[in-house]
């Protein structure tokens, strides 16, 4: 009878230390290789083939315009007031290839664009926190650059 209050306030003590519970969003999360081209000229399509421990995925890459958010305007200074900005073309093209199975492993990438010719890089895709390390990792994910000669450098 005497260890039951003992009992009792070890249980107290301890009922609080189960921590923080952290919310995680349920969102999608693209694998793949997403490609940036800054300026252009005479690019209108691309495709992209990444190879990896001897197996070869082809992708269509879609282009879009890429945009940036123009200069902001406010109304009102107070709790009430509203911002907003618009989106402006940069000029660029952006388009993302999703490759489900992309591993956080070394990948032989080959891009050809209008003029069918071959542009090769080698990346290492990595995994993201997109939610924080509370929520996990996702992806994993590469990023290439197109330069004005339409070299590929990973970015």
């Amino acid at each position: 009878m005497r260890a039951f209050p003992w009992i009792a306030l070890a249980a107290a003590v301890t009922a609080g230390c189960a921590g923080p519970v952290t919310a995680c969003p349920a969102i999608g999360y693209l694998t793949g290789i997403s490609l940036t081209i800054p300026a252009p000229a005479g690019i209108t399509r691309a495709t992209l083939q990444a190879c990896w421990r001897g197996q070869c995925v082809d992708r269509t890459v879609v282009l879009t315009p890429e945009t940036t958010a123009g200069a902001s305007t406010c109304t009102g200074t107070g709790p009430d007031s509203a911002c907003g900005a618009s989106m402006v073309p940069t000029g660029g093209l952006h388009g993302f290839a999703d490759i489900p199975g992309l591993p956080a492993e070394p990948v032989r990438v080959t891009v050809r664009f209008d003029d069918g010719k071959p542009h090769t890089a080698d990346i290492t895709p990595s995994f993201s926190e997109p939610n924080g390390p509370a929520c996990g990792k996702a992806g994993p994910q590469a990023q290439l650059l197109v330069g004005p000669d339409r070299e590929l450098r990973p970015v």
